[in-house]
């Protein structure tokens, strides 16, 4: 389970609008992932503010990367995205059957 100090850092990561948009879209994406370039297009940023903001992702381990030819390839890290749900979801619904189905209702992709 994810520690309380990982968690609050991967959340004030995620406190940003751009980046949350971000990780929106590399989600979208899927395992391919998108480069730099493609995701500064799709959110109407420039690249240099979208590089800097995918660091941030990257220490905090939200995403990943590797290199493609000349471009940098990134991926939402989804082990981290479901070690987070896990960790605020934790024992939700404190033993309420009502509480839980409508915690997966809701949380259906």
């Amino acid at each position: 389970m994810m520690k309380t100090n990982t968690a609050v850092k991967v959340l004030s990561v995620l406190a940003h609008e751009g980046r949350v948009s971000l990780l929106q879209t590399l989600v979208q994406a899927g395992e391919q992932g998108s480069s730099v370039s493609a995701l500064a297009e799709a959110i109407g940023q420039n690249i240099k503010t979208v590089s800097a903001q995918l660091q941030l992702m990257a220490d905090a381990e939200l995403v990943q990367v590797r290199r493609d030819g000349k471009q940098m390839i990134y991926c939402a890290e989804y082990q981290t995205l479901g070690a987070l749900f896990a960790f605020i979801m934790h024992d939700c619904c404190g033993g309420h059957e009502d509480l839980r189905r409508t915690v997966q209702r809701v949380c259906k992709c």
